[in-house]
């Protein structure tokens, strides 16, 4: 019945994952600070096509690190996301995942003014100077509300994840975040989601 099965044990299931995407991936080769983010994505989605489709701005990756070494925290647009990321090597350096979506008052300000919680959550995050790396996976009204309070000098993030998935404004969220000015991780078109936003701010944090 287990006929074909690889005995792998659970302390090798992953370096033996990573294994195969490298032979996967062939002869193809990355930045080095591009490599194990790109390739934590794919162990976490399976899906290849991030090879091509996820852009990492000049210096991304290591502003991220600095910010987060020196004790930022990650902000989070959902609780999938906050759910992901490893808050155990995170706290090793000062830093907490935070995420607002549970706050009673950003709830009823939402359903008052018609606009998603998730894009007030982003007007508190900019309240904390603490805040310097966002991660937003799922919502597309985060990220464009957060270029907004880039734009008004508001929010000053040292990297931003923007790998928002799905299909209303999702493409123009993350064109205008490759337009505000600040350091970014985005995946091109319409993919994305909260694991992939969880996976890169994990592989940034697992290289420091």
């Amino acid at each position: 019945m287990l006929e074909g099965i690889e005995r792998v044990s659970p302390s090798d299931i992953e370096r033996r994952s990573f294994e195969i995407i490298s032979q996967m991936l062939g002869d193809r080769r990355f930045p080095p600070m591009h490599d194990n983010i790109i390739k934590r994505v794919i162990h976490t989605t399976a899906d290849f096509e991030f090879a091509d489709i996820l852009s990492i701005s000049a210096g991304a990756v290591e502003s991220g690190m600095d910010a987060l070494r020196a004790g930022s925290n990650v902000v989070s647009d959902t609780k999938m996301v906050w759910s992901g990321i490893n808050k155990r090597v995170l706290g090793r350096y000062g830093g907490e995942a935070v995420c607002y979506m549970d706050d009673a008052a950003i709830a009823s300000d939402a359903a008052a003014r018609d606009v998603t919680r998730a894009s007030l959550c982003m007007d508190r995050a900019a309240e904390d100077s603490r805040n310097a790396v966002y991660a937003i996976g799922n919502a597309p009204t985060a990220l464009i509300r957060l270029c907004e309070l880039i734009s008004e000098g508001r929010a000053k993030p040292l990297l931003v994840v923007g790998v928002p998935v799905g299909f209303v404004n999702v493409v123009e969220s993350k064109q205008l975040l490759k337009n505000a000015g600040v350091p970014y991780i985005i995946s091109e078109g319409r993919k994305g989601g909260s694991n992939v936003a969880a996976a890169i701010i994990n592989a940034i944090l697992y290289m420091g």
